[in-house]
């Protein structure tokens, strides 16, 4: 089943002078389609002004198509009537964590969202350790967020749409302000959630090693998707990926590199493992 649906989606930032006068268009997204099935851990990657953050505001209705349809679990993010139940469905978690805890204490903060769907108390509390233990933050349940590290305040930020039982969670660059520690409790609380959990997990990010496990990846280019597949077929296309200003896993440029030079290594490995495995082959 579909829980991402969009069709031909194009977005328009207008610029207008202070008399209300059209200055200028900008084409952030141009003519998007893809779908994405529940349960699957999808990953968008882009460089900086690729459309993908644009495109990922869509995906709750933050952002409405200038053209095209956006549908959540078969809902159209453009009827109005729908947008509370859109945004419950496919919880967003931002760049920034600091921009998303509000609670002087954790609890407090993760309760936030329930709350506002009107959930009774005694299931809120439920609802919130249960989401702690999730993302390995129950210890902190009585702390104040002030007192975290990136990492586990981008965690909280992510317990806080747990909360709220979303079907699906669209992450825009989530562990780009984060330390690599901090990147790898986010990545690795992101992987549990999907494959325990089954939640769907659409990724926005530019760092290519927090998608080598994902189902399919699509990379956007000048707000249009340039490529899509598995990471094993889209990072096998180095010098393409090159073209769009991105860098493949460290792991598989050194395997690149190494095959350029004569080594019998596979055409594309992602993780330490395969190429270790690969060169005690040769």
């Amino acid at each position: 089943m579909k829980i991402i649906k969009a069709e031909k989606v194009t977005f328009e930032y207008i610029r207008r002078d202070e008399e209300g006068n059209v200055e200028g268009i900008n084409r952030a997204v141009d003519n998007v389609s893809l779908d994405v099935k529940e349960g699957d851990f999808i990953s968008i990657l882009g460089a900086n002004g690729s459309g993908k953050s644009t495109f990922a505001k869509h995906l709750n209705s933050i952002l409405l198509p200038t053209e095209g349809t956006v549908w959540v679990d078969g809902m159209d993010t453009k009827d109005e009537e729908k947008i509370n139940k859109i945004r419950q469905t496919a919880g967003m978690v931002f760049q920034n964590p600091d921009n998303q805890i509000i609670g002087q204490v954790v609890d407090e903060d993760v309760a936030f969202g329930p709350e506002n769907m009107g959930i009774p108390t005694e299931e809120i509390k439920e609802r919130v350790e249960e989401a702690l233990k999730t993302v390995g933050m129950y210890e902190f349940i009585k702390r104040s967020p002030n007192s975290l590290s990136g990492g586990q305040k981008q965690r909280v930020s992510i317990a806080g749409v747990l909360a709220m039982h979303p079907k699906c969670i669209v992450l825009d660059e989530p562990t780009a302000m984060l330390d690599p520690t901090g990147r790898k409790e986010v990545i690795r609380a992101l992987r549990a959630l999907n494959e325990v959990e089954g939640i769907t997990i659409i990724l926005i990010t530019h760092y290519m090693e927090e998608t080598v496990y994902s189902d399919k990846i699509f990379v956007m280019h000048k707000g249009s998707i340039a490529m899509e597949g598995t990471p094993r077929e889209v990072f096998s296309r180095v010098d393409e990926l090159k073209e769009y200003k991105l860098e493949v896993p460290q792991i598989t440029l050194l395997a690149h590199t190494l095959r350029q030079r004569g080594l019998r290594i596979p055409e594309c490995v992602l993780t330490v493992k395969e190429l270790t495995d690969a060169i005690k082959n040769c």
